[in-house]
């Protein structure tokens, strides 16, 4: 067995656990889409290309709301600009094989779970390693979309409203172990929640894809400016 397939099949076995995990995520994705007008087709193909849950949920609003390329495009760079900081770290950790092109293709692969696995891989990052992750990966996630989609247009309307709500969930089971850990990630997550609200009170004219950058934004620049990191 040649060294680029012996990679890329160790890869995939690390990937296993996250495709599993993406599927009930996805499942619920695609069950909010077909609920916002999507059929399971597109709904798929934005898992295909996107691969961010918080970036296709938000980006599902903006669809339901009828709203432009500009405020689409702005919310997705908001939300998802935390994989550039991943690609960056990811980058002291790359094999010498893992030319420019190479890394092109694996920085659609880099999500939380993908960062977190290579992060702690002991050996140099090889691109073989890196696709056979992200192709079992994209494939439980593409996957649960689908499956969801289809659920999504055949199950009643009060089980899909039910299971809808699980996406939700997943991002609450997020958020929870480190904000009880540390009180500046609790301060932005309670930031962002009272940003959210007093748009939805106050400003009821703007968007939903503009109150996730206002919220977003304005609740990261308060915690940087009351809980600065320390220069050694």
């Amino acid at each position: 067995m040649s060294k680029k397939k012996n990679s890329f099949l160790l890869g995939m076995a690390a990937g296993i656990p996250i495709a599993l995990g993406y599927l009930s995520v996805s499942f619920a994705f695609g069950i909010s889409a077909v609920r916002a007008g999507l059929t399971y087709i597109e709904a798929s193909m934005i898992s295909l290309t996107n691969l961010t849950s918080a970036g296709q949920v938000a980006g599902i609003d903006v669809i339901a709301a009828r709203g432009s390329l500009f405020e689409m495009a702005a919310v997705q760079f908001t939300i998802n600009l935390r994989y550039a900081l991943m690609g960056i770290s990811l980058s002291q950790n790359l094999d010498k094989s893992y030319t420019f092109p190479y890394r092109l293709i694996g920085a659609h692969g880099i999500t939380d779970e993908i960062y977190a696995v290579c992060s702690t891989h002991k050996e140099p990052i090889k691109p073989a390693y890196m696709y056979g992750m992200t192709a079992i990966a994209v494939s439980g996630w593409v996957s649960g979309t689908f499956i969801g989609a289809f659920a999504g247009k055949a199950l009643p309307e009060q089980v899909t409203a039910a299971l809808g709500i699980v996406i939700y969930g997943m991002f609450i089971a997020i958020i929870v172990p480190p904000a009880s850990k540390q009180r500046s990630i609790l301060f932005t997550v309670i930031a962002a929640a009272l940003l959210s609200i007093a748009c939805k009170l106050f400003l009821p004219m703007i968007s939903s894809g503009f109150a996730v950058i206002i919220c977003a934004v304005g609740a990261a620049a308060l915690a940087a400016a009351i809980f600065p990191v320390k220069e050694e």
